[in-house]
Order: structure tokens, then sequence, then C-alpha cells
């Protein structure tokens, strides 16, 4: 059975981007995570662990996010890591607002359907990478564990912060270091 490395994007692959409203919609804004080609990679090359992206997008396609500047951002990053041989096997993209409540965006588990209850994945040691409590939740609802970058907590705390203790059982790592990353799943 294979084990997945479920990664969010923003704050965890690139940095979360500067501006107040952290929506990255400019190459100036656009700046790789420290060492993640480099750990990432050894993560690639190997462990067992198939890589996934999933990421929230809020409002893909208004006016704060046009369709044109997230796709050509996006496709640079994916074209960066892709030069350094990660390949993401599937990417998925929420567009909704927290307000929205969808079952697709994190921490509900709608965009990943496919992998739950299929007996070639074994969820339970896989892990979901992500810089924000909401993604964490994701690693819980899925019943795997958690990777969670902790730069800034505060993000996405107000969204879930009554359930920070249930969390804290299913973060398995907490870093700023995909070195640290590197060295947890290889142990």
């Amino acid at each position: 059975m294979k084990k997945i490395l479920f990664i969010d994007r923003d704050g965890t692959i690139v940095k979360e981007a500067k501006a107040s409203d952290y929506v990255l919609d400019s190459f100036e804004e656009l700046e790789f995570y420290p060492e993640v080609f480099r750990y990432l990679g050894k993560i690639v090359r190997k462990l067992d662990f198939e890589i996934i992206m999933v990421t929230n997008q809020d409002g893909l396609g208004t006016k704060a996010l046009p369709t044109e500047t997230f796709w050509n951002i996006h496709n640079k990053i994916m074209k960066a890591f892709e030069n350094e041989g990660i390949v993401f096997s599937k990417v998925f993209i929420d567009d909704s607002y927290p307000d929205d409540k969808k079952p697709t965006r994190k921490p509900g588990i709608g965009m990943v359907t496919e992998y739950i209850d299929n007996p070639n994945y074994n969820l339970k040691k896989s892990f979901m990478v992500g810089d924000r409590l909401t993604d964490m939740e994701f690693a819980k609802n899925l019943n795997a564990k958690g990777i969670f970058i902790n730069n800034n907590e505060a993000l996405g705390a107000t969204e879930i912060n009554s359930k920070r203790e249930e969390l804290d059982t299913f973060i398995a790592l907490k870093t700023t270091s995909w070195r640290e990353i590197y060295k947890f799943l290889k142990n």
C-alpha cells in the first residue's frame, strides 16, 4: 500500500505572500521555502511517498486573484519543481472562501475522496505538510498525521482554535525546516 505526502502550497513550499491578504499574485512575491528543493527532492528519490498538492486558493478567478495571474505563477512553481525532478502526482486546488463551507475546502477532505477507502493507499502512514491548523485538521479528517510548518501559528487559528488540543494528537512534527521533515520521514 502506498503512503502519501499531501503538501500545501503557500507557506509550505513557497513562502506565504507578504501582502495583507496572503494572496500570491505577483512574481515579485514568489519566493521558495528554504531548502525545499533539496529535501523534498530527497523525499521523492529516497523515500516511498507519493506526493500530492492540496491547496486552498481563496477566490481564484475573482478580481482579487485573476485566473491568468494565478496560473502563470502556479505553472512557474510547478515547472521549478519539475526541473528538480520533483513531480506531484496530482494537484488539488479549492477556490472557495471559508464562509462557503464547501467540503472540498481544507480542512474538508472532499478534494481527495479518491484516496479514502482506496485499498492501494495507507492513509494511517500518510502525512499532510502544511503551515496552518486547518492543514492539521485536514490530516485528522483523513486519519493521517500532520507535519506542521510552524511559521505563524496564528494563521487559521481563529477558525479552529477550540479544537487545538484535539489537533495536537495528530501533529507528528512541528518544524520550520524541510531538512527536519526529511529526517523525520526517513526514520
